[in-house]
């Protein structure tokens, strides 16, 4: 309506509505002066200032103090007495603002969905623990894994006993140095596990320069990559019922995560392996496999009626919770405009050309023999 207003005197009104496909009516019925609303009459049946006096004092009365108009009402009629009808003590009550929830109860406020972004590699790392059955009954396994949101890489898992905050700070300070993260570089997101709200996991990460960041209480889709990374594990086709020993489930962990990194092409990834993507090889990658189709497409152009086959793009970016009017952000807007407190964002290659110099795709295992002991006591 404001851009009619704004426009109609330079361009007519006629041509301004059905540019903007609005009826010309609603414009003029817009201009008309609308009238101030009529004050709604009193009931006649409406109880005379004096007598809601009377209500509201008796309301006040200790006797009275904690009870519900309910039971007021009973009493009085009890007492041969009658001042007005139970809805109009609520209604004298609430024109006093006396109306609330009577029971002492917490009311917990509403948390807003972490909102966080990833660009490049060793930014925004996830971490949860899931169950392993053990060889017999209520006997489990704990795996512990620290993923890289971007990349999807596996930076550092462990299996144990139990849950421990110790093993938990042990695992992200093992893995962050050797990832050679630097202090303010990196966000860690979880649940609300004991483990990862417990104070020896803040404190270190404190110490570190690591921003924490946690799910929304009872809310499992705010830490999605995780979960759903524990899901792609336990669907393989060799995943057993239950491990037969410790050895067993660190020795199946250790193979499979190892697939999961550099064998497994990851849909969200345009299929191109974790390792590929946290260590910077998936641009040649996907330049390999552009001669590759574009070699096919001139073997065989009827083949594809759509044109020339192009290989899916490496991914820009990871969201957790990305904001619902993410329209406005615009594929040149500076990621440095958003929160800082959300994400530090640095150089995306600087952690893949110093890992590219180490070439090594391994897996990284930190269940060390320490820690092993550390958790069989």
């Amino acid at each position: 309506m404001r851009t009619v207003h704004e426009m109609a005197p330079r361009l007519g009104v006629a041509p301004t509505c059905a540019a903007l496909a609005m009826p010309r009516a609603s414009y003029y019925r817009n201009r008309l002066p609308r009238p101030a609303p009529k004050p709604r009459p009193a009931s006649v049946r409406a109880l005379a200032p004096e007598e809601r006096e009377q209500v509201l004092a008796v309301l006040h009365e200790p006797r009275f103090a904690d009870q519900a108009p309910a039971e007021v009402y009973a009493t009085l009629l009890d007492e041969d007495r009658y001042l007005c009808s139970e809805r109009t003590y609520y209604r004298v009550l609430a024109a006093h603002a006396e109306v609330r929830e009577r029971r002492n109860q917490l009311r917990h406020p509403r948390c807003a969905a972490p909102e966080l972004l990833a660009t490049g590699p060793n930014q925004l790392w996830s971490w949860d623990i899931t169950k392993l059955l053990g060889p017999t009954k209520w006997t489990y396994y704990y795996l512990y894994v620290l993923l890289d949101v971007f990349s999807r890489y596996a930076v550092g898992w462990l299996l144990a006993y139990r849950e421990s905050a110790a093993l938990a700070s042990k695992l992200i300070a093992e893995s962050c140095e050797r990832q050679r993260i630097e202090p303010g570089q990196l966000t860690v997101h979880a649940d609300h596990g004991a483990a990862m709200t417990s104070k020896t996991v803040a404190f270190l990460m404190a110490d570190l320069g690591i921003t924490k960041t946690h799910s929304r209480p009872h809310v499992s889709n705010d830490n999605p990559y995780s979960e759903s990374q524990f899901k792609t594990v336990k669907s393989r086709p060799d995943f057993p019922d239950r491990f037969g020993s410790y050895e067993h489930g660190r020795s199946f962990c250790a193979d499979t995560l190892h697939w999961y990194n550099t064998e497994h092409h990851h849909v969200g990834l345009g299929l191109f392996t974790p390792h590929d993507v946290h260590y910077g090889l998936a641009a040649a990658k996907r330049e390999q496999r552009a001669r590759v189709l574009t070699d096919a497409f001139a073997r065989h152009p009827r083949r594809f009626p759509n044109g020339a086959p192009r290989p899916k793009d490496v991914p820009s970016a990871a969201w957790i919770n990305p904001p619902k009017d993410r329209a406005r952000i615009s594929a040149g807007e500076s990621t440095m405009s958003l929160k800082s407190t959300d994400v530090a964002f640095v150089d995306p290659g600087a952690s893949s050309r110093a890992e590219s110099e180490v070439g090594r795709p391994e897996t990284p295992n930190l269940t060390l023999e320490r820690i092993n002991m550390t958790a069989a006591q």
